[in-house]
């Protein structure tokens, strides 16, 4: 980990989101709204798409933060914010309502960019959604039951929970500027066994450590689970995604995932939205992943979900794909400055779509922390 620069739970972070698969092109092209998920994806297919229904969820326009407006005390302090840490869309919902959009470099409000790792905090609520819907028992089950060309692999005693925590304890190194780390040689593995890349590759790595001993941040794991997850349904990611979200609670746009050589969703990065419906996932998880009055996830998942259950420093870790670093809120979290900042005590999201030239910085996280600070302080003045 590399030198500290403000605190230790700052560098935490850094070291975290820096592990992360390197980023992909941040903007999308509109998506076709009448597209279904493919369920295939060999040869030339590179995405999935995600598709909206025929009712959308608005998000009606709350009163402006006044401190933030133009004449405002803070008017300035938000321009250079978004100029300085090259902020492409920031969104801020409260009670579900609007109170700041705005869009830079390009970006608009019908355009789509990349989650990046973010991704990761989907594709746990989806385990969550076959919980409920009764195609994965527990998270206390055997990765092998669902994947079982697994079996007889150092997998052979994880469970579900150690992929949503990434302490499986099997070895993998995330440097993506290391050509010879498992991030590069798994996307440059050649598949020949008929089975779905990233268990393809997974099954040769050796463990390091006994399940849910040791914390390595692993995308590959969560890659493993986006397969887990479409295994246990028979279903896509995105086409599981589109019927039990997307359509349902009342996405905005169509969303685009990617895939791998193999047709599997990279489940833990590369899931393109428009910044709205970053927006709406953060608001159907503060709502409990209440749709139409009933949760579709286990109860108390996301209270679970987002507390602490690997403590990584004092105060503050993982959760199921989600980081905590207080006991008051929690984040999705990508490298290039992706965030959705949920903070259910003020009924608050707030999203970030960044498009930062390092793929990590102490210093731009202390600038986002410090800018979400400034917005809970005037929040509570009202």
């Amino acid at each position: 980990m590399r030198k500290l620069l403000f605190s230790s739970i700052l560098s935490v972070v850094g070291w975290a989101i820096s592990l992360t698969i390197g980023a992909a092109a941040f903007a999308q092209s509109t998506a076709d709204h009448d597209s279904i998920p493919q369920e295939t994806s060999q040869g030339d297919v590179t995405e999935h798409q995600v598709p909206i229904g025929n009712n959308i969820r608005e998000l009606p326009r709350g009163n402006p933060i006044a401190a933030f407006s133009p004449g405002g005390a803070k008017a300035k302090a938000l321009e250079d914010f978004i100029k300085e840490q090259k902020v492409a869309g920031l969104l801020i919902l409260q009670d579900g309502k609007i109170r700041m959009e705005r869009y830079a470099l390009g970006h608009n409000d019908s355009s789509l960019w990349s989650s990046l790792s973010v991704a990761k905090s989907v594709t746990s609520t989806l385990v969550g959604v076959a919980i409920k819907e009764g195609y994965i028992k527990s998270i206390d089950d055997y990765v092998t039951d669902y994947l079982p060309s697994l079996k007889g692999s150092a997998f052979d005693s994880v469970k579900i929970r150690h992929l949503l925590t990434m302490t499986s304890g099997i070895k993998w190194n995330e440097n993506y500027t290391d050509p010879t780390s498992d991030i590069a040689r798994f996307d440059n593995d050649t598949t020949h066994d008929g089975m779905k890349a990233i268990v393809s590759y997974m099954r040769r790595l050796p463990a390091e450590a006994a399940p849910g001993k040791k914390f390595n941040y692993s995308t590959g794991e969560t890659h493993l689970l986006g397969a887990l997850i479409s295994a246990a349904t028979q279903q896509s990611l995105a086409h599981y995604l589109a019927t039990k979200i997307w359509i349902p609670y009342g996405m905005e746009q169509t969303a685009t995932w990617r895939v791998d050589r193999t047709g599997q969703e990279l489940a833990g990065c590369c899931l393109q939205m428009q910044l709205r419906d970053f927006g709406r996932f953060g608001q159907f998880v503060l709502e409990d992943g209440s749709i139409n009055g009933e949760s579709i996830v286990p109860h108390q998942w996301f209270q679970e979900a987002t507390q602490i259950q690997i403590p990584l420093w004092p105060g503050g870790g993982y959760g199921y794909g989600w980081w905590i670093f207080n006991n008051h809120s929690f984040e999705a979290l990508g490298i290039h400055g992706q965030k959705v900042y949920i903070d259910p005590s003020r009924k608050l999201v707030i999203v970030l779509n960044s498009a930062w030239p390092e793929a990590d910085s102490n210093e731009r996280h202390f600038a986002a922390a410090i800018f979400i600070k400034s917005i809970t302080d005037e929040i509570d003045k009202e």
